[in-house]
């Protein structure tokens, strides 16, 4: 019956393709295609430049660090200790994991998945989450996976704050906060760390050392602030907020109802006797605390650009309008890897051989190297508490280069460019993380990454080595 029904139709379908072929044919040929007079006021095509030129919410924004030292690099061809990737490989399991996925019988898993979250990694999420804020999270309302960390970000900031909203972001900060606050609508309010100094006058070595002052973070909150931004473990200082320091912090947060938006992707990055501690477990944080995981950090895949938010299903409700609407869903084969990656890691979180447990045993020892050969050098490196940078002072060295040789307003870039281009050694200029009237405060410093094989930090060493006996 099927067969004579197929032969039956095929006929009439073949029929009526071709009539609609033809009679689309019919109707192109009897249209004029010259273009006309009244068409357009612009002869030959032209575009008004002011009609599409960048709207304003981002006009200002559009130099980048990322952008301007990626193109350096591929220009002066250095060792990049810049960006913050690792150069070796991740984990076998999860690399394994991708390649099951997508050779795989389950030819599903190579299609659209569910929307705010793939449901086997919002509930391996919600497992381990349960367990560390000590308390049950719902997979289906309270997660939110998402195009990598920046887009968690992204949908926080785009769902929560409106045009005149105010937001706190302590400095130094990962530079997207600022954008992203006034592509809003909302006005950044800044407030900096700042490393203290001994009784003699030597400057910090140690990420704790960096602080707020808690007046200044205080006179930051009034009525019209919508959120501060917390990021710990710390990019790039490295510091890991004790206790105390977001005990202060939950304390106004409560004091003028504001939102905490929590970047935690260096969650697992902590180096002992420090400990990191979720702001959301604090009392009453829980209920206006949006907290940012990060895969790529996790797992070192920054390249799979998956990351996740978490938090009260009341606020969460927001970041999932903006994700729907932005890019609705995030790789199914990418979820479903990081998803078993968990799942392997979930049962062994009190074993030394959990992922997030031997990883920060590896980079304790990457991070003591590069402390020493940047103080061998004559730099005054910070010891970080957490995190794969370290920002080191690098003044003591400034008889020693050539300043001059490059057009920069701020020290730190001219530094940065001057060392990528003639000892092939490439660090990131920490006023990039400042707002325009605190860039000062970073022009000492240069962010170097240390999740790198050893074998690089070792020619960094030697590349340095070289220099200051050449020039020292």
């Amino acid at each position: 019956m099927f067969e004579m029904l197929r032969v039956l139709t095929k006929p009439a379908i073949r029929r009526r393709s071709h009539n609609f072929f033809v009679n689309s044919a019919s109707v192109i040929a009897s249209v004029d295609l010259r273009p006309s007079r009244s068409f357009s006021s612009h002869q030959g095509g032209n575009m008004d430049p002011k009609k599409f030129a960048l709207p304003a919410r981002y006009q200002g924004q559009e130099k980048s660090v990322w952008v301007e030292y990626i193109q350096l690099a591929l220009e002066t061809k250095p060792l990049n200790l810049g960006q913050g990737f690792p150069d070796y490989a991740p984990p076998a399991y999860v690399t394994q994991a991708l390649s099951d996925v997508a050779t795989g019988d389950n030819v599903l898993l190579n299609q659209y998945t569910r929307g705010f979250g793939h449901p086997r990694l919002v509930a391996a999420l919600s497992r381990l989450y349960s367990q560390l804020v000590r308390r049950p999270i719902d997979s289906q309302t309270e997660i939110l996976v998402t195009s990598g960390a920046y887009e968690a970000l992204f949908s926080t900031i785009q769902g929560h704050v409106g045009p005149g909203d105010e937001v706190v972001i302590i400095e130094p900060y990962f530079d997207c906060y600022e954008p992203m606050v006034l592509t809003a609508g909302g006005k950044p309010i800044f407030v900096p760390l700042r490393p203290k100094k001994t009784e003699s006058g030597v400057k910090s070595t140690s990420s704790a050392d960096w602080v707020l002052d808690p007046d200044e973070l205080s006179s930051a909150f009034n009525d019209r602030t919508k959120a501060i931004i917390l990021n710990t473990p710390h990019n790039p200082v490295g510091k890991v907020f004790s206790k105390k320091e977001l005990t202060l912090i939950a304390d106004l947060c409560l004091r003028w109802d504001a939102l905490c938006i929590s970047d935690e992707v260096y969650e697992w990055l902590v180096y002992p006797p420090n400990e990191h501690i979720r702001i959301a477990t604090l009392p009453g944080m829980w209920e206006r605390t949006i907290t940012i995981g990060s895969a790529g950090k996790t797992f070192s895949v920054t390249g799979w650009k998956l990351g996740w938010a978490y938090g009260p299903a009341s606020l969460m409700t927001n970041l999932q309008l903006v994700h729907q609407n932005c890019v609705y869903t995030c790789p199914t084969p990418i979820q479903e890897a990081v998803a078993r990656g968990f799942e392997l890691e979930l049962g062994r979180l009190d074993s030394p051989e959990c992922f997030f447990k031997s990883l920060p045993a590896e980079l304790e020892a990457k991070r003591d190297l590069m402390a020493n050969f940047l103080a061998d050098v004559g730099m005054v490196p910070t010891i970080p508490q957490g995190g794969y940078f370290m920002i080191a002072d690098w003044s003591p060295l400034a008889s020693k280069v050539p300043l001059n040789q490059e057009k920069d307003k701020w020290k730190d870039y001219r530094f940065t460019k001057w060392m990528s281009r003639n000892l092939k050694l490439q660090g990131i200029p920490p006023s990039a993380f400042y707002c325009a009237d605190h860039k000062p405060l970073g022009e000492d410093f240069v962010r170097y990454c240390f999740i790198k094989k050893d074998e690089n930090l070792h020619e960094a060493a030697k590349i340095l080595k070289k220099w200051k006996g050449s020039s020292l």
